[in-house]
């Protein structure tokens, strides 16, 4: 059984309306009944091509017959009421199953069927179903349109009225396309009412100055919020201006969105009235809520169909001509531009609102996202994909609710905007104050890197940092490159910015001779073109804005970064060397940025004749940085997007079963044995060295005679359950070259082990090669996370390693076989021949679907792996598996 079909989800329809998603049961007879007996004629005729009201009898009954093994029936309800059913019953010996569907009169073309069908195909996957087959009347064009619009393969077999449908349930991207457009439009049409509100009330506006509710309610009033503001407050007749009610109900009209201003033990009542009286969206700033208070806040939300902000957060602003809404308890404003940002502190928000302020760019909409009950990173990004109003997103986010559906939305909105975010959390400390501060674990550093980089997005490390990157990538054209061109007027400012640039990773190359020979012609006499190019404190406004238009336009260098420090010989001659800056005409095809070490400011918008403003940082650190985070955007612009191959000879069923019966076994979850963990290897095609299983000695001997290569010699490694680390406890002995041998070795290990030793394992021993780590593991949020790297005794020592988030593409492949300071290695360094990089990258891939298939696989050990010019092997192999319920990250529901 599924986790749909064990407990109740909330999800999207393309109105936005929010459906309880639940498996029917024999309770439901009456409800089914009367949802067949609701329909029109002609919709009963579709359904079951007659009008006959046995038909409904009959599959009210079916509904009632209760659980069993080969049939599924899930519901779909709003407000109590039954408006969908979807059920399938598996064929007698068959990977097919029947499936019929059906939607409440009143509630067709609103997404009630296709939701039903995501969930059901989901459950039927689980359950070993790999097709649907329904049967339908050819004029019923509406369901036939449901099939074809799903994404997945549909084919159709006419049989006069009638045609049957075959659906084929296998995901692949066109499927995971089409649900993503489906959530997509069904989560911006429902946070509507939270950020495009028509009405906004404030309960908890207090009479005092100092309350937060006043506060907000005093922002929204302040703010020029284009529609109508309430207060509700119990005695109050007004307050700030505001005319206030008592209670909700009370209110003139209903409001699309409440903010929530009121002690902790007052929420969950005050969200029940705010659902009954029909509120659209919730904003709750109130902190301190207990697990019962959240609890009864989130039901209320989904009972009555609520979006909500919060709880614990500065509240959230709009800045658009239409709505200019600021619900925040901020000091100012925010000002209006084009930044998106979505935090989950207070304070960071406050710092962020205030730096875009002062830079000129302002903001969107801004969303303080606090505790994260409900409205996410994720929902924002889908929001300022399509407010038509952004086009840079910042986010700050200490957890992650669903963090693969955020990948895959990260890295779409990407493609059409920069997505930006602090990495918070990468120190021990940080992720112990994340956890207390959100009440959600932080995740581990090299997971978040990994989501990071596969995303698109750019993570930096501070706030400062983020203000830095966003003002240049708000402000110039991208680099198509890492090379700069350092440009100063003072020797010493230019070696500086030199320096900052290598420590960011950019390079400062030579440049050509053809350009060195048009920069001496506009440069004052003594002036140096090695880049850094040294100007000399002599050099004049004509010539600097000269200097920056050759090298900007020239090609020989990626983006052009300009150092000046204020001199005596420029105060003497009245030469403005930053008004050179700003001058240069047109827009330039690639970035330049300023370094201005007298600047005040950490970074400031410098407006241009251009129409560009132009990014100007006090700091050449600073400035080498955003370079080097606008570097890397282009360069994974530039990059398509990656494809997950299709593997040949995998056995994902096979498999399943394998884990299946160990976990029956075993059902707290251990390590594999060998023979175990050969056998699931095998399901993958992952190559292991050969090897043998010997309980006692005369095995280990007759293992050594069908084993030893032509130079006769065996390594013999030590069992038990629950041995890691061999080489630590010398459970191992190598380079056996005889019987004798073989038989004192055995006899060694059982003098030190005893009766701890179930038995050993004896393999040939393997030819030279490099030895690597390979392994995953499994995040109970992200989930699983594939790590390459160095191998061997020392892999731990060294850390050399990379890692992605499965699966992987044939990109992220080549990441993880490149990103290791040990890559050279497997390209031929100093003239050793380069490793089978093809079998390495199966390798990865198999291992990344193994790990994709079996949600259970909480560890891989692949140490080590020998990759050689002809050929990679395992050497040695762990894998531990614990129970764990499979689940779709991608599926549609809200947290």
């Amino acid at each position: 059984m599924t986790g749909i079909q064990e407990a109740s989800v909330h999800a999207l329809l393309t109105d936005g309306t929010t459906v309880r998603i639940r498996q029917a049961g024999p309770a439901d007879r009456d409800d089914v009944l009367r949802l067949y007996q609701e329909m029109s004629p002609e919709n009963l005729r579709l359904r079951f091509f007659s009008t006959d009201p046995v038909s409904a009898h009959w599959a009210a009954d079916r509904v009632a017959a209760g659980k069993r093994p080969a049939y599924c029936a899930l519901a779909a309800e709003s407000g109590g009421r039954l408006v969908g059913l979807a059920e399938y019953e598996i064929l007698p010996s068959s990977s097919s199953a029947d499936l019929s569907v059906a939607v409440a009169d009143g509630w067709h073309h609103r997404g009630v069927g296709t939701l039903l069908l995501e969930h059901l195909a989901n459950a039927a996957r689980a359950a070993g179903v790999t097709a649907f087959r329904a049967d339908a009347l050819s004029e019923n064009h509406d369901v036939l349109k449901v099939f074809h619009d799903l994404g997945l393969r549909v084919t159709h077999h006419f049989e006069g009225p009638e045609v049957r449908c075959t659906v084929e349930l296998t995901e692949d991207e066109t499927y995971m396309s089409a649900v993503e457009a489906r959530a997509r439009v069904a989560d911006v049409i429902s946070m509507q009412p939270l950020l495009r509100p028509g009405s906004v009330a404030v309960i908890g506006a207090g009479r005092s100055p100092g309350s937060v509710g006043r506060a907000i309610l005093r922002n929204i009033s302040t703010g020029c919020y284009a529609g109508r503001v309430f207060a509700v407050h119990p005695k109050a007749q007004a307050i700030a201006g505001v005319h206030a009610c008592p209670s909700v109900a009370d209110l003139a009209l209903v409001p699309d969105l409440a903010v929530v201003a009121v002690p902790a033990a007052a929420v969950p009542q005050v969200a029940e009235e705010c659902g009954q009286a029909g509120a659209g969206a919730l904003l709750v700033v109130s902190a301190g809520l207990d697990a019962q208070q959240s609890g009864e806040l989130m039901r209320a939300c989904r009972r009555h169909g609520m979006r909500l902000v919060g709880p614990n957060c500065l509240g959230l602003a709009n800045t658009e001509h239409g709505v200019r809404l600021d619900a925040t308890f901020a000091a100012r404003h925010p000002g209006p531009g084009t930044a998106g940002v979505a935090v989950q502190s207070g304070g960071v928000g406050i710092a962020l609102l205030d730096g875009l302020a002062r830079l000129g760019i302002g903001v969107s909409t801004f969303v303080s996202l606090g505790d994260k009950y409900d409205v996410s990173g994720n929902d924002m990004l889908q929001w300022w994909e399509s407010d038509g109003h952004t086009d840079l997103a910042l986010l700050h986010l200490e957890s992650f609710g669903n963090p693969r559906a955020f990948s895959r939305t990260a890295r779409r909105v990407a493609r059409t905007m920069p997505v930006l975010t602090i990495d918070a959390g990468r120190s021990e400390a940080g992720r112990r104050a994340a956890a207390a501060h959100t009440a959600a674990a932080a995740t581990p550093t090299m997971t978040r890197q990994a989501l990071f980089t596969q995303a698109g997005t750019t993570a930096t490390r501070t706030i400062g940092e983020l203000l830095d990157t966003t003002a240049l990538l708000h402000s110039q054209p991208l680099p198509t490159g890492t090379t700069v061109a350092v440009v100063g007027n003072t020797a010493g400012a230019g070696v500086l910015a030199a320096d900052a640039c290598a420590d960011a990773g950019l390079l400062v190359p030579r440049l050509p001779v053809g350009l060195v020979d048009e920069l001496l012609t506009v440069l004052p006499e003594g002036a140096t073109t090695a880049n850094p190019v040294d100007l000399t404190a002599a050099v004049e406004e004509e010539q600097l804005r000269a200097c920056i238009v050759l090298l900007a336009q020239h090609g020989a260098v990626d983006a052009v970064l300009v150092s000046l420090v204020p001199t005596a010989v420029a105060v003497a001659t009245g030469e403005n060397l930053v008004h050179a800056l700003t001058s240069v005409p047109g827009p330039l095809p690639r970035p330049v940025a300023a370094v201005l070490p007298a600047q005040s400011a950490r970074v400031e918008l410098l407006p241009a004749s251009s129409g560009r403003t132009v990014p100007a940082y006090s700091d050449a650190e600073d400035a080498a940085r955003a370079l080097a985070h606008a570097a890397a955007r282009a360069r994974w612009l530039g990059r398509p997007p990656g494809v997950v191959p299709e593997l040949p000879d995998v056995e994902t069923g096979r498999a399943r079963d394998v884990a299946a019966a160990f976990l029956d076994q075993n059902p707290e979850g251990t390590w594999l044995d060998p023979q175990e963990t050969a056998e699931l290897l095998g399901c993958y095609g992952i190559p292991q060295i050969p090897w043998a299983w010997a309980r006692d000695e005369t095995e280990a001997v007759a293992a050594f005679e069908r084993l030893a290569g032509p130079d006769g010699r065996v390594v013999m490694k030590a069992y038990w359950p629950g041995l890691l680390h061999k080489s630590e406890q010398h459970a191992l002995h190598l380079d056996l070259q005889n019987v004798s041998q073989v038989q004192a070795a055995h006899r060694d290990l059982v003098t030190r082990f005893g009766d701890r030793m179930t038995g050993v394992v004896v393999q040939p021993l393997a030819e030279r090669g490099t030895e690597l780590f390979a392994g995953v593991v499994q995040d109970e949020v992200f989930g699983p996370l594939v790590v390459f790297g160095l191998g061997g005794t020392a892999t731990e020592l060294l850390a050399d390693h990379a890692a992605r988030l499965a699966p992987l593409t044939d990109l992220d492949v080549h990441d993880l076989l490149t990103s290791p300071r040990c890559s050279p290695l497997l390209f031929g360094y100093g003239g050793s021949p380069a490793a089978d990089l093809p079998g390495l990258e199966q390798l990865l891939h198999r291992l990344s679907r193994m790990a994709s298939d079996l949600s259970q696989l909480a560890e891989a050990d692949l140490n080590p792996v020998l990759a050689g010019p002809h050929g990679v092997t395992t050497l040695d192999v762990r894998l531990r598996l614990v129970p764990r319920r499979f689940h779709d990250p991608y599926l549609r529901r809200l947290r």
